[in-house]
Parts: structure tokens; sequence; C-alpha cells
């Protein structure tokens, strides 16, 4: 292990560039490493990671929530989460399920489904949230639609009650 210092060719430590190379160690979080040498100092002072944070590290980051083209929240996750096995291939899960699965203290199955009793996709509310199996997903969905078509059928005969209540008013007035 060399020590920080020192200084070597680049093609000696296995670089194709003959340029120097100085071993230093970053400033911020002491990570050693082989950096381009430049007028008698490292050239970088940080690692890379350190120069170009990401995550939580980075001065634009808003907490690692965004909303998906479908509607969802999804939420970042850091490797040592809990519930880490949850997220997709970006280190992100779907808010609502981490929220269920939080509230029983355990990961979720792929086949369990987090249901959003009013149906707004980014309404994450644990009141607001049920989580069922998929079957009975796709009879309280068949359920629901009726219901609602039968609300929709109803608010629609109040309307035309209204309108022939005063057709009748109207046409009263006139035999008087």
């Amino acid at each position: 292990m060399p020590e920080i210092g020192e200084i070597r060719r680049g093609r000696e430590i296995g670089y194709k560039q003959r340029d120097k190379r100085i071993w230093a160690a970053c400033i911020d979080c002491g990570k050693e490493r082989w950096v381009t040498l430049s007028k008698g100092e490292p050239k970088d002072k940080k690692c890379r990671r350190c120069a170009n944070p990401s995550g939580e590290n980075h001065p634009c980051w808003k907490g690692g929530r965004h909303r998906n083209e479908q509607g969802y929240i999804k939420v970042w996750l850091p490797l040592d989460d809990f519930f880490y096995s949850m997220c997709d291939k970006t280190n992100r899960v779907l808010e609502h399920r981490l929220i269920v699965a939080k509230a029983l203290g355990r990961c979720l199955h792929s086949w369990e489904i987090v249901h959003h009793k009013n149906h707004i996709r980014d309404d994450n509310r644990i009141e607001n949230l049920q989580l069922i199996q998929e079957m009975q997903h796709n009879q309280l969905t068949i359920m629901e639609s009726k219901i609602d078509r039968l609300l929709e059928g109803q608010r629609k005969l109040k309307v035309e009650i209204k309108l022939l209540k005063l057709e009748n008013k109207r046409l009263r007035g006139r035999l008087q």
C-alpha cells in the first residue's frame, strides 16, 4: 500500500497515461486514491463520490419522492433500509406499499395489493389504504365501478326531477 504523498508514473500503477500521479486522501471522507499531479499538487482534492454527491448528499435533494407516469408516488430508499427488498432497480418503492408495510412491520409480498379506497393514487394516508389479495382487488374494483355508475345515474335522475318540477310549476302557472 502506497503512503500519502508518494508519486509514480501512471503506467507504473496501471493507467494508460504516462502522467505523474500522487497517492492522496479525499479532504472530505479521507478515502485514499491515485490522483493526477498538477503543478506539484493533487488535481482533485475530493474523491468522485464527495465531488459529485448523489441521493441524500446531493445539494438538490428533495426527499427522494417523485410521481411516476401512472400517478403513484415513488420513494427512494437507502441500501441499509429494512424495506429495501421491496425496491425496484432504481432503489425506489411505491409509497403506498411502503406505508402499509411500515404499519404492518414487515415487507409486503409481490402478490399483495394495496388499494386506494378513494381511488386517488397519490393520497397515501393510512386510513385510505387497504391491503387485499388480487382476486379481492378485482372484485372490489368491479363493485366500486358499478357503485360509481349507479351514483352517477342517481345524480342525473335528481337533476332531471328538478327540471321536471320546474316545468310542472311553469305549466301550473299558465293554467291559472
